[in-house]
């Protein structure tokens, strides 16, 4: 067989894809989740070459990888939720598929990142944070490159609140507002990695103190008791002792997690922290955890409009002004 990549007919990308070898691979041998198809290139037509429910012949799966190198094997886009599932639980293929669209990674990364963040929630401990982890590295890994991407990610957001939905939508705004600031800076390669990575980590988990708060507590629908406002204004506490124990020492990380409810008048928690006391990364902590839950539906609240929220936000003294306006200048400019 030849070596050589297939001519890929103009408009059947629209409908069809060509699979990666390493996407194959990672399938059944036998059984693979989805349909595939052949090109035949003397009619530029494309044909069944694999159904679901079927079974792949000996031959076929001797044959496959030369055809997939070839760039003849297809799948639909139809599929694209078996698709999405299936990469999700081996997210690193996103960075090695090049034909997928940008909307279709973002449904990856959100159904990928969601479900990471829920078992880890459910089971703080090293071995279910080091999955995630990894995870958050092949994000940090794509957006680096082109941190406009995150734009995807955003309309992508949670509707309603859960905790896991909460901290993905605070890591994904959070990402997005750091990226629209420093454009400049990506785009000129000056963004460190590390930085960004560890940034990164404190957006999505720095509400994770919230697993140590009762979850009729988090759900209630009418006011709170005054012992059951104390055990929420102890989650940051928690979420550091949690990182303590999983033996988790970056310092951005640190302060998202303790200074997100801190607030620059000082009437925030958990130390009244005011003014330069509190970390320019803790100020944007504080700024995209508030938005994402005053633009969620809660059990107590109807979800505010993305603009009025920020709005409220800017004309709040304990929030950083400047990162407030740039949050209502990114979400104009995100409708453009």
């Amino acid at each position: 067989m030849s070596a050589a990549k297939a001519d890929v007919p103009e408009g059947l990308n629209e409908e069809y894809y060509q699979i990666n070898t390493d996407i194959l691979g990672s399938f059944n041998k036998f059984r693979p989740p989805l349909d595939l198809f052949l090109l035949k290139e003397d009619v530029v037509r494309l044909k069944p070459y694999y159904r679901v429910g079927g079974r792949l012949t000996t031959e076929q799966t001797e044959e496959l990888p030369d055809l997939t190198r070839e760039g003849v094997i297809f799948v639909s886009r139809k599929d694209h939720a078996v698709y999405v599932k299936h990469i999700s639980y081996q997210l690193d293929l996103v960075l090695i598929d090049k034909n997928l669209h940008e909307r279709e990674i973002a449904d990856i990364f959100t159904q990928a990142l969601t479900r990471r963040l829920e078992e880890f929630l459910d089971q703080p401990v090293k071995p279910v944070f080091e999955k995630l982890y990894t995870d958050l590295m092949v994000l940090t890994e794509y957006l680096i490159v082109d941190i406009h991407r995150v734009r995807a990610l955003m309309r992508r957001m949670h509707k309603e609140h859960t905790l896991a939905g909460h901290c993905f939508n605070c890591g994904v705004a959070g990402l997005a507002l750091y990226g629209f600031i420093y454009a400049n800076n990506f785009e000129e390669g000056g963004v460190k990695r590390t930085l960004f990575d560890r940034l990164t980590m404190g957006l999505f988990l720095h509400d994770m103190g919230m697993t140590k708060v009762p979850k009729f507590i988090v759900n209630k629908p009418t006011p709170l008791t005054t012992d059951e406002r104390n055990k929420i204004l102890q989650h940051p506490m928690h979420g550091v002792e949690m990182l303590a124990k999983l033996d988790i020492k970056y310092p951005e990380l640190e302060q998202c997690v303790m200074q997100h409810h801190e607030r620059l008048n000082g009437s925030g928690y958990p130390q009244k922290r005011r003014g330069d006391d509190l970390s320019a990364i803790g100020r944007l902590c504080a700024l995209v955890d508030s938005w994402c839950a005053m633009t969620t539906k809660r059990v107590y609240a109807e979800a505010m409009d993305p603009q009025e929220a920020a709005r409220a936000l800017i004309a709040d003294n304990g929030y950083d002004t400047s990162l407030a306006q740039q949050l209502q200048v990114m979400l104009l400019d995100r409708k453009k």
